[in-house]
C-alpha cells in the first residue's frame, strides 16, 4: 500500500505531462454562452414581443405607448429592470397565458431566430467547442420559455435563464426569482455548477459575451471572451486581458 501511495505523485505528473504533450487539459471545460447580441444578432426579448404581437395578438399594439412610458421610467431609475420585464410581458402578451400557447409562440420564434438571426461565428464556435468535447451552456437573461427552444435548435441541452412564475399549466408575467442579469447571472452560473456537482477548481471555464453587464461572469471564467463588443466593451476586454472576437466573421473562432 505504501508503494502505491509513493507512486501516486509520479503517476499524476506523468498524466499531466501526457496532457501537455497532446495539448489537452486534464480538467473538463465548460463553455457558457450569453444569448442576446452574442449568439444572436439582435436582443431577443423585444424581438419576441414584437413578433408575437404582430402575428398572434395585433390588438395589443395600442398598448405599446404605455410600455414606452414605463421604459422611460426605467431609464431614469424609477423602475427596476426586473419590474419592466414583468410589465412588458403582462401588457404585451398577457398576465396569465396557457403554457401550450406560449410554447407555440416560442417554438415559432425559435425557428425564426435560428433561420435569420444567429451570428455565423457563433455557430462555428459552438461547433468547435462541441468537437473539442467541451460542455456548452447557454446562460442568458432571456426567458427560459423561448431561450430553451433556441438552445435545442442549436444542439445545446443546458440552459440557465430567467424563469417566469407558473400557475399550474399557465405562465404568468411575474418572475420566479431574479432576472438573470449582471451579478445575478454569476450567481445563477455558480448555482448551476454546484447543482451539477462541479467544484470550480476542478474545471476550466470559458464565458462568451458581448456586454459589460457580464463582466462578473467574464472575470469568473478562466478565459473571458468578448464578442461583437462596442468600443467600451473592447476597452474593458483590453483592461482585463479578455480575448476579443467578431462573430459576424466566419473565421473568428478560438481553439
Amino acid at each position: 500500500m505504501g508503494d502505491r501511495k509513493a507512486g501516486r505523485p509520479a503517476f499524476d505528473a506523468l498524466c499531466a505531462d501526457l496532457a501537455s504533450v497532446h495539448g489537452k487539459s486534464a480538467k473538463p471545460t465548460i463553455c457558457f454562452y450569453d444569448l442576446d447580441r452574442t449568439v444572436t444578432r439582435f436582443p431577443t426579448w423585444s424581438w419576441f414581443l414584437a413578433r408575437t404581437i404582430l402575428r398572434y395578438c395585433p390588438w395589443r399594439i395600442v398598448l405599446v405607448p404605455f410600455v414606452m412610458l414605463v421604459a422611460i421610467g426605467r431609464a431614469v431609475g424609477w423602475v427596476s429592470r426586473d419590474r419592466i420585464k414583468e410589465v412588458m410581458h403582462g401588457v404585451l402578451i398577457g398576465r396569465d397565458t396557457r403554457q401550450a400557447v406560449i410554447d407555440r409562440w416560442a417554438g415559432s420564434f425559435a425557428d425564426h431566430v435560428v433561420r435569420n438571426g444567429i451570428r455565423p461565428g457563433a455557430l462555428l464556435q459552438i461547433a468547435a467547442d462541441r468537437a473539442a468535447g467541451h460542455r456548452i451552456v447557454l446562460a442568458t437573461a432571456a426567458h427560459r420559455f423561448y431561450a430553451e427552444p433556441i438552445a435545442r435548435r442549436l444542439g445545446i441541452s443546458d440552459v440557465i435563464a430567467t424563469e417566469a412564475r407558473r400557475r399550474g399549466n399557465r405562465i404568468t408575467h411575474r418572475l420566479a426569482g431574479a432576472n438573470v442579469y449582471g451579478e445575478a447571472k454569476l450567481a445563477a452560473v455558480s448555482a448551476w455548477l454546484s447543482g451539477q456537482g462541479f467544484a470550480r477548481e476542478d474545471l476550466l471555464v470559458r464565458f462568451y459575451s458581448d456586454h459589460a453587464s457580464d463582466a462578473p461572469c467574464l472575470a469568473f471564467a478562466d478565459r473571458g471572451i468578448a464578442v461583437n463588443g462596442n468600443r467600451s466593451m473592447r476597452a474593458l476586454a483590453g483592461q482585463h486581458n479578455w480575448t476579443s472576437l467578431d462573430w459576424n466573421l466566419t473565421t473568428a473562432v478560438v481553439a
